[in-house]
Formats: C-alpha cells, structure tokens, sequence
C-alpha cells in the first residue's frame, strides 16, 4: 500500500529520545528526575545522582562492579534501564551502613584484605550479602559459584570468600 505523500506527515528531522520525569527511590529517598528512556540504571545513578559508590566496569554485564539491587534482587545496574526501576527499592553500597556503622560484610572485607585496587569492591560486597541472604553459602563451592558473576582483576578471590564465610558464620552462630 503506498502511502499519500499529501496526508503523511512532514519529516522534519531526525529527533532523539526526549528526557522523560522519573522517580527513584535509592537507598530510602525518593529522586523525582529526568533521564532519557534509555539511560541506564548506573549511569542515573552515577551522572544524575551522584551516587559515584557502584563502579562502570566492563558496561556489558560481565564484570558485576556495577552490582546493585532492585528489591532486594541483585541485579547488573549497567543493563538494567533506570525507567525500569521506577515505584521499585534500588539499593547501592552507599546504603547498607547503618548508623555511621559498617555493614558486617564490608568491615569483614576490611579485616581480610579483601580488596586490592577496590574497584570491584562495591558489587563484589553487594553480592555478597545477597548471596547470603539467599542461603547460596553453604560450601566454598557454593560461594566460588554465586559469585562467579563478580570479577575481581586482584585476583583477590580468597580473601573475598574469607570474609564471606566470617559473616556467614557470625550469622549462624558462630
């Protein structure tokens, strides 16, 4: 079917996406802001606001630095898009102290020298209570594979899972 050029309308130019009113709720506060649709989740949080604790690794979902969670899910903020978040709880590393008090994962991370240049270190801890939190730390094993979407070029790996292990077993119990 071809189309009447008389009644289409007139191309003026190419246009791009248009900034659009979101609201984030990060860490507990709400930010009413404005991003264009396909601005990612890190980047919003990075560039718009200033929340600079999660980290742009590889900006492709293979590294996890940018590991932060939506709802309490972990979740690659570099391939989640920050409009997708919208009426959900993000969480970054910049939230989990309480009280100007470290979370146990991150003094447990300072006590073992569980980082070395500490860029992976926001993910590589945001990870890791989640990885807790759903109950996938039973083994070494089990840790070394839920892990395994957190990369650290340090190769600090055994100080990272010695400090996983400290808070899994101070939250069992001993």
């Amino acid at each position: 079917m071809a189309i009447n050029q008389s009644t289409a309308p007139a191309v003026t130019g190419v246009r791009g996406p248009e900034r659009e009113p979101v609201t984030l709720d990060v860490n507990g506060s709400t930010f009413p802001i404005e991003l264009e649709p396909r601005v990612s989740l890190l980047d919003a949080l990075r560039e718009h606001l200033d929340l600079t604790g999660t980290k742009k690794g590889c900006d492709q979902g293979t590294c996890g630095a940018c590991t932060v969670w939506v709802d309490g899910r972990r979740v690659l903020s570099c391939l989640t898009l920050a409009m997708s978040c919208e009426g959900h709880q993000v969480s970054t590393i910049e939230g989990i102290a309480q009280d100007g008090e470290l979370h146990p994962m991150q003094q447990a991370f300072v006590d073992h020298d569980a980082f070395q240049c500490g860029y992976c270190t926001p993910g590589q801890i945001m990870s890791a209570i989640a990885l807790l939190r759903e109950g996938n730390a039973t083994t070494d094993a089990d840790i070394a594979e839920h892990m395994s979407g957190n990369i650290c070029r340090c190769q600090a790996y055994p100080n990272i899972h010695a400090a996983i292990r400290e808070v899994r077993d101070a939250d069992d119990g001993g």
